[in-house]
């Protein structure tokens, strides 16, 4: 779906994106673990003081479509400019969830990068400012995103079948790992 190359080109695309719009610096909020990828290789490639933090979320609760913060920030962002980074966006509920936690706690502003997006699947409404890609509504894997924790350390985005990894979450090891 997405080389290497393509990513590569859209971190340092975003990264130069985030510098121009914050030259006094930052505070970058990533979620883990999906986005833990994207980030390292987005503040690498930022010209300006970049602080990082993070926040965990619970798995959804069966049947409420809810979360909740399991690992919370340690940085106080009142006052500061505060960027969330997601490794995707799907249906804009944990977004939203995410935002308004984070906005209770008086940032001076708070904008959301994501790597990728996938529109097809919003829900609620949600503002992306800064936009690695617009994605079709399919299950994708590596860069940071994984299936039972695997794939996550593949340096491409590649588009897989959900069901043939819930009967087999190793069904693409081979393929994607060779050697």
């Amino acid at each position: 779906m997405f080389p290497r190359e393509e990513i590569q080109a859209a971190v340092r695309r975003l990264a130069a994106e985030l510098s121009a719009a914050y030259g006094d610096g930052v505070v970058l909020v990533a979620v883990l673990k999906g986005s833990l990828v994207f980030l390292a290789d987005l503040v690498r490639h930022m010209t300006v003081l970049a602080e990082v933090d993070f926040l965990a979320i619970s798995p959804y609760a069966p049947g409420t479509g809810r979360v909740r913060i399991v690992k919370d920030l340690e940085t106080d962002i009142c006052g500061r400019d505060v960027v969330l980074v997601e490794d995707v966006i799907d249906t804009g509920l944990t977004l939203t969830y995410l935002l308004g936690e984070l906005a209770r706690r008086g940032p001076r502003s708070l904008e959301v990068c994501a790597l990728l997006d996938r529109t097809a699947q919003r829900i609620v409404p949600t503002p992306v400012r800064f936009r690695g890609f617009e994605v079709p509504d399919a299950f994708v894997l590596g860069y940071g995103l994984d299936f039972a924790e695997r794939y996550r350390n593949l340096d491409r985005i590649v588009a897989a079948d959900l069901a043939r990894l819930r009967e087999d979450p190793d069904a693409y090891v081979a393929d994607l790992f060779p050697g």
